[in-house]
């Protein structure tokens, strides 16, 4: 069959490669409970014909009158299952991050009329009961755990009577190529939220491309482990590709058990974020600095092998011969660490460290970084797994039906059936990013490298301009500054000023550990931060790395912070994006001390 639905994956799955564990999550008892293809058609099929009972649909199909419901979880088995079942019932779905702040969920449940909620625990059912007295069009709230006073997802599949599975019937016979299937609100760094519509034709349109790009390695019956939220559509659009291709998805428990998750699946790809890669890299390094003698010895060679690796270059005899040997005694551990079977790992979101993929790759453990946004459901261009269609510090050749256009300004413009449909409610909006002749202009800038590499160089948004008059591009600079191992998180500050400045949030176990070893003295990690000697350590390491940029891009003052970003306290989007504006109003002070 030709699918042109999201929800054939389903039909597909079953006719050509049946699973015994299409999704698979840990449930009570700590056991890992699967799912066949057959039993998730047949709870997806009662929970449609369900909501049929309650009276939810596509009513007369238009955008705005379908009815929308928003699902607030965590990823798990009952996430994909209430997606498909909202997709046959001609409905739409509202994914909702389980970190956004009260006032914009508010404002998403509002703005879309959202007419039940789906949530995954008791904590976030409190969060929407918080809120029924200012969300009239809520009717009610499910939740997927078993929570006091909350209705319980199951109720719904022992609704449906038989009059209702026919009505399902013909409603999935009405389900259309181009009809609209999500709208998923992006936070951004800065406003309101806004709506993206994508239609099944959108998302579509990108699983089958990256399809083409996933086959070169994953193969049918390939375990595959989420944790990125399926509430942002990379996610969500590679498990499509996963259904369609007949890979296993398990649900790794949360974010804190991804490494003893990912032993005990022993998945063939799952994707990430660079800031979570970061993190794998510095706890690796770490153990590595606990070494004592010849094995601390031996690690540390090993890296600075792999730090000399260069992608599609032959280094030579003797190079090859000590990168066998690093594989053989280090970096064969490395790979046990996250299963021992991982063909490949895709990262997208922000950009990813030169230095960390060039010592991934050399270790056997291939990244393939990519690049998109919601607007273009999502991906646009990704370095493939064969090393010639690979570059560092790039995002990768396009995928196919995928047009781009590098405007005058530098500006990354993108066209093909992958576009939205556009901003729900806002066509004022929609028509300031999508041209006369159908290009989204994405806000960020690039060039092509070799004639075919997409490289991001920064965010449209971002260039600042000095009171000199000279442009500043940050996201280059805070990128190679947080290549050291003391450096956790930067931000570039400087806008109408007289030089570039920089908040600097330190790696504080790492920092903790060369204070220590220099018997610097400190109670607490303000005592650290301001310590002259500690100031002066990160000075040598600023002034190191200036010498890559040019004068106006160095790095002139900066101020330690004592706190780490996080999504919770706001300083981060939910895709680990830096809040720049909400940065900036916090450590005003700070800011106003690197200028003084």
């Amino acid at each position: 069959m030709s699918p042109n639905r999201l929800f054939d994956c389903i039909e597909v799955q079953l006719q050509k490669f049946p699973r015994e564990d299409m999704f698979a999550a840990k449930e009570e008892g700590g056991i890992w409970h699967k799912y066949s293809t057959s039993a998730v058609k047949e709870i997806v099929d009662k929970l449609a014909a369900g909501l049929i009972h309650l009276g939810i649909g596509a009513k007369d199909g238009s955008n705005e009158h379908r009815d929308k419901i928003a699902i607030i979880s965590g990823n798990r088995p009952e996430w994909m299952f209430l997606d498909f079942a909202i997709q046959k019932i001609g409905a739409v779905s509202v994914p909702i991050y389980p970190t956004l702040a009260v006032n914009e969920l508010e404002f998403v449940l509002n703005d879309a009329e959202v007419k039940l909620v789906f949530v995954g625990d008791e904590e976030l059912y409190h969060k929407v009961q918080h809120l029924r007295s200012k969300t009239p069009t809520v009717q009610a709230v499910y939740s997927f755990d078993k929570v006091q006073h909350s209705l319980y997802w199951k109720e719904i599949l022992s609704k449906a009577e038989q009059h209702d599975y026919a009505v399902l019937a013909e409603a999935e016979t009405k389900v259309k190529y181009e009809d609209l299937v999500t709208i998923i609100y992006t936070s951004g760094t800065t406003g309101t939220p806004k709506g993206v519509m994508l239609s099944h034709k959108n998302i579509l349109s990108n699983v089958m491309s990256c399809e083409e790009v996933f086959n070169e390695f994953c193969t049918a019956g390939d375990r595959s482990l989420s944790f990125l939220p399926l509430n942002h559509i990379f996610e969500r659009m590679v498990t499509y590709v996963y259904m369609f291709n007949g890979l296993s998805v398990y649900y790794a428990e949360s974010l804190d058990t991804i490494g003893e998750n990912l032993k005990e699946v022993q998945p063939a790809i799952f994707t990430t974020v660079p800031r979570l890669l970061e993190k794998v890299y510095e706890r690796i390094m770490g153990r590595g600095q606990e070494q004592t003698g010849l094995v601390k010895k031996l690690f540390f060679w090993a890296v600075g092998v792999a730090e000399e690796f260069e992608i599609n270059q032959n280094k030579g005899f003797i190079y090859r011969t000590k990168l066998a040997i690093a594989n053989k005694l280090i970096f064969s551990k490395w790979r046990e660490g996250l299963g021992g079977k991982v063909k490949a790992i895709v990262t997208g979101a922000a950009a990813c460290q030169v230095r960390l993929l060039r010592i991934f790759t050399a270790g056997k453990i291939n990244i393939m970084e990519g690049y998109g946004l919601t607007e273009t459901s999502p991906v646009i261009a990704v370095n493939r797994y064969s090393e010639k269609n690979r570059m560092f510090g790039t995002v990768g050749p396009l995928i196919s039906g995928v047009d781009v256009k590098i405007a005058e300004d530098g500006e990354i413009c993108c066209k093909g059936d992958n576009i939205m449909m556009g901003y729900y409610k806002r066509p004022d909006l929609t028509a300031e990013v999508i041209d006369a002749d159908g290009y989204f202009h994405t806000g960020d800038i690039g060039v092509f490298a070799d004639k075919r590499f997409l490289k991001i160089t920064d965010r449209k948004k971002e260039i600042f301009k000095t009171s000199g008059g000279k442009y500043v591009a940050p996201q280059p600079i805070e990128n190679k500054m947080k290549e050291s191992r003391f450096i956790e998180q930067m931000m570039v500050v400087g806008p109408e000023r007289k030089f570039a400045g920089a908040l600097i949030v330190p790696a504080f176990e790492n920092l903790k550990e060369w204070a220590t070893q220099n018997n610097i003295a400190f109670s607490s990690i303000h005592d650290l931060v301001r310590n002259p000697a500690v100031i002066e350590m990160y000075k040598h390491i600023v002034e190191e790395y200036n010498e890559q940029f040019n004068h106006v891009e160095q790095v002139k003052k900066f101020e330690l912070c004592t706190d780490e970003w996080t999504v919770d306290g706001g300083e981060l989007t939910p895709t680990l994006k830096l809040k720049r504006k909400v940065i900036m109003e916090k450590y005003k002070d700070a800011i106003e001390r690197i200028y003084d």
